[in-house]
């Protein structure tokens, strides 16, 4: 089983080469308030509205002292908004009163931020500061059950089993790749495995569709010529920009 993921790992590696975080940011601070919008919303959605967000409240001190209502009506489009408001006026503060207005670059002191858990630190660990950490959102967690790498449901278990499988320096680069995978292919309703590049190495291949032309038609994102998520993608990204809210 470890050979075989870690050889998926090595196709995914050679199918994007360019995957990224799907989340538009500048620096930590917007990064960890990106992803604290992403909950139960897209990376897209939350993309079209944090322009207008950080143009508002540019930095942590600006934004603990935002009034809740014109920030509720700011992250409207990214649904939970009242919730998601007071989590952001929470871990402002707590950046402005305990860290100096400055992100914490440690697994310990983010997880204490209002609205922050394990999944979003390691997102903002791993691409705000390098430090590797695999990142267990639905995509990842349903892929990992599909290859046979652990039957685990809880993402800290999951997590735990997969930084066994591979070494820490492909942690982050990892988490990117099966998200990319999930979101373009590996589908959770309709796997589209008749265009699966790892097909061969799939224990559940055939669980969608298998015949060629439709799997094809089932490819999301750049796989199947539609925009990304990020408005503002890598230049190395061969998709088309995201549309602006309201531009759909």
């Amino acid at each position: 089983m470890v050979r075989q993921a870690r050889r998926i790992n090595r196709e995914l590696a050679e199918v994007y080469p360019y995957a990224h975080p799907e989340l538009d940011f500048r620096n930590p601070f917007e990064l960890l308030v990106a992803t604290v919008l992403s909950a139960q919303t897209t990376d897209l959605r939350v993309n079209q509205t944090t322009p207008a967000l950080f143009a508002a409240y540019p930095t942590p001190e600006d934004m603990a002292a935002a009034v809740p209502e014109e920030m509720e009506e700011i992250i409207r489009p990214t649904g939970f908004f009242r919730a998601k408001t007071k989590s952001l006026l929470g871990l402002s503060a707590a950046l402005r009163d305990e860290f100096g207005g400055e992100v914490p670059g440690r697994l310990e002191d983010l997880v204490k931020l209002p609205g922050v858990g394990r999944k979003t630190a390691n997102v903002v660990l791993g691409n705000a500061f390098g430090v590797p950490g695999i990142t267990v959102d639905t995509h990842f967690g349903r892929l990992v059950r599909r290859w046979k790498w652990t039957d685990e449901e809880d993402p800290v278990k999951v997590e735990a089993v997969v930084a066994g499988i591979f070494p820490k320096s492909e942690w982050t680069m990892l988490s990117h790749r099966v998200v990319f995978h999930g979101r373009r292919i590996c589908h959770a309703r309709k796997p589209a495995c008749g265009a699966c590049p790892i097909a061969p190495l799939c224990p559940s291949y055939g669980e969608g569709e298998t015949d060629p032309e439709k799997a094809r038609k089932l490819l999301k994102y750049e796989m199947g010529g539609y925009p990304g998520q990020r408005l503002s993608p890598p230049a190395d990204y061969p998709g088309k920009p995201a549309p602006a809210l309201g531009a759909e």
